[in-house]
């Protein structure tokens, strides 16, 4: 059974919006990861299989990241390994709070 889950808007990050005029862009494909939001962390889901017919990737939950990119086992009502549903207008590219996440570190050394 999959976990059903209400993926954040992806906004400026969306993965179909980028690649809405590449030729190239292929669909979702089994053993894929992508990517997408979930109040507020990033989630990656490994595929194992797309339905076409209504643009919605199946899988487990691979990985959860904070926006450092540090690696957490549950966020809320979602945990590694879940089964989950991926409509194709709620992937989103990754990014990290490079600047935020040196200056954490920096405080965390001068801390020590």
């Amino acid at each position: 059974m999959h976990k059903h889950i209400e993926w954040d808007d992806p906004g400026n990050a969306s993965v179909l919006e980028h690649f809405k005029n590449n030729p190239d862009y292929r669909p979702p494909y089994p053993g894929a990861v992508l990517s997408a939001r979930y109040m507020g962390k990033i989630v990656r889901v490994k595929v194992e299989a797309y339905r076409e017919e209504d643009a919605v990737s199946i899988g487990s939950v691979a990985a959860i990241l904070n926006q450092y990119g540090a690696h957490v086992q549950s966020h809320q009502k979602l945990d590694i390994g879940d089964m989950v549903r991926l409509p194709d207008d709620k992937r989103a590219m990754e990014h990290w709070k490079e600047k935020e996440k040196e200056e954490k570190e920096k405080d965390e050394k001068e801390a020590d």
